[in-house]
């Protein structure tokens, strides 16, 4: 199977051989934080698996596709969006803080003020795979974002996300500075939801197995162990 996502993953025929890499589709966005707590407790849980072979793929999606490109204050767009106080968005935060410290991910929730439009990173993120770095960058610009507060729409902070994981800037700016990969990501985002993803992040197994929400480790690792048995 090819490594890259230009186009919907290819089903896995069943005559495959049990030592078939599972594939991994993670299908998230880069301003969730259950993404962020997602992504390093799915990784927790792999390295208790040293056995299982891995083909991993960072697929896009958009909570908030028409984010205009200033963004808007985080505390608003969540009211706005789900009729949340401002106590019960700060209890949230402290949980999602909590959720994160427990799997090595630090959430410095002062710092992060605003939410924004994050096409330009997945279009970023898509290129990357083609240089092996896709999982790596995903990474940086949660740091960017979660920990550090940075402008995850920003050009400059996209081309040092990339630049900090090895990815040649030059080449990143010139993704970044076209319009290349847009197509290709509104293609799989459109696929994602046609195959019924609504919320993120959704863990895909072999096209088959679908493990919601940023789980603990151990709920990761029990469905992996599960998946890799033929159960």
């Amino acid at each position: 199977m090819s490594t890259s996502s230009a186009t919907p993953p290819a089903a896995t025929p069943a005559s495959a051989h049990a030592s078939t890499p599972l594939r991994i589709d993670f299908v998230s966005d880069v301003s969730c934080p259950w993404c962020a707590i997602g992504l390093k407790s799915l990784e927790t849980a792999l390295a208790r698996i040293p056995e299982a072979a891995v083909e991993f793929h960072v697929q896009p999606f958009e909570l908030n596709p028409n984010m205009a490109k200033e963004g808007q204050d985080i505390t608003e767009h969540i009211a706005e969006k789900y009729g949340s106080t401002p106590e019960q968005q700060e209890q949230s935060r402290e949980m999602i803080r909590q959720r994160g410290a427990a799997v090595g991910f630090t959430f410095a929730m002062d710092k992060r003020s605003r939410i924004y439009n994050t096409f330009d990173a997945h279009r970023l993120l898509h290129w990357a795979e083609e240089a092996g770095r896709q999982k790596e960058l995903k990474h940086a610009l949660f740091d960017a974002y979660f920990t550090n507060g940075e402008d995850p729409s920003s050009h400059d902070v996209l081309l040092r996300a990339a630049e900090r994981v090895g990815l040649d800037r030059e080449a990143a700016r010139q993704v970044l500075e076209s319009d290349q990969f847009a197509d290709e990501v509104r293609m799989l985002e459109q696929y994602w939801q046609q195959a019924g993803v609504r919320s993120v992040p959704a863990i895909v197994i072999n096209q088959r197995h679908l493990i919601s929400g940023g789980q603990p480790p151990e709920v990761f690792e029990g469905a992996l162990r599960q998946i890799l048995e033929g159960k």
